[in-house]
């Protein structure tokens, strides 16, 4: 079993050594191969798994390793951080260091970017949710083929517009599809948490196990596809992929995010700005809405 670590090594190479600053700045996203056919790719930036532009980085330098081999079959998601799976944007990162990344293959900025190559991607994707998935957590799940997740932990949400924002990630066309237009509504206008029971009945998630389950369940899944023939399976999921929304409707939410951080970034210090969004998100708690 190799790990790679993201945010110093090429993921797609596994004989190149760290960089001298590794040490200083550990992988936020780290890739291990269990198997030349069966990869986890585990998200670490405690204490609460926000992502900045460096995981934005570290999970480009993913999907590029992922389109580039010949054998991986099946990915696996999951996080290190207890109690979150992926968390909202870090608010304190620089607007700038976000937005002057360049887009990827598709056309579209590196998130959204990111999400549609890994729902295109040759291979099976399999989200293992514990903890809080928000906002970008939620949206990787979308993007993956299958989400499992944990009964007693799992807590899924798209809160964006309850602090006033729109997001970013294209829950807005990938959710009508999966769960349909009036619930997708209530997932996104409401900014509430969902569990795990909840999210598989309306099936946000393939399924919610116990939690003591989840981990033998997926591991048993991800090694049985990775016996599985590349080809069919790359060619079974390009079919059924015919019926997601144009990619280009991921990037939407993407560019409203954009210009909406821009206008509080000019108006206040990010700083403010992002105790502007902790206050608005503790307006929530008190709702019951409870998004960290």
């Amino acid at each position: 079993m190799t790990t790679v670590n993201a945010a110093t090594t090429t993921a797609a190479r596994e004989d190149l050594a760290p960089s001298e600053n590794s040490s200083a700045k550990p992988a936020q996203v780290r890739l291990t191969r269990r198997s030349p056919a069966y990869w986890r790719v585990t998200i670490d930036n405690p204490p609460v798994n926000v992502m900045g532009p460096e995981m934005v980085r570290e999970f480009q330098e993913v999907i590029n390793a992922i389109e580039a081999d010949q054998h991986v079959r099946v990915v696996v998601f999951d996080s290190a951080v207890e109690d979150f799976f992926l968390n909202h944007s870090d608010f304190m990162a620089k607007l700038e260091d976000l937005t002057s990344m360049p887009a990827g293959p598709t056309g579209l900025p590196p998130w959204p970017d990111f999400l549609v190559r890994l729902t295109r991607a040759p291979v099976a994707s399999i989200a293992l949710i514990r903890g809080r998935a928000t906002g970008n957590g939620s949206e990787i799940a979308l993007a993956c083929d299958m989400a499992f997740a944990s009964r007693e932990k799992a807590i899924i949400s798209q809160w964006e517009v309850g602090v006033g924002m729109v997001a970013g990630g294209g829950p807005m066309a990938r959710l009508p599809q999966l769960i349909g237009r009036n619930r997708a509504l209530e997932v996104l206008l409401s900014s509430e948490d969902i569990r795990g029971d909840q999210a598989e009945a309306y099936g946000y998630v393939n399924r919610a196990l116990p939690d003591a389950e989840l981990d033998a369940f997926v591991e048993t899944l991800a090694n049985r596809i990775a016996e599985f023939d590349k080809w069919a399976i790359a060619n079974t999921k390009r079919l059924v992929n015919t019926s997601l929304p144009p990619d280009i409707e991921l990037g939407a939410g993407w560019r409203e995010l954009i210009i909406w951080r821009g206008k509080k970034v000019r108006t206040s210090s990010r700083c403010r700005y992002a105790q502007q969004i902790e206050d608005q998100l503790e307006k929530l708690r008190a709702l019951g809405q409870c998004t960290r």
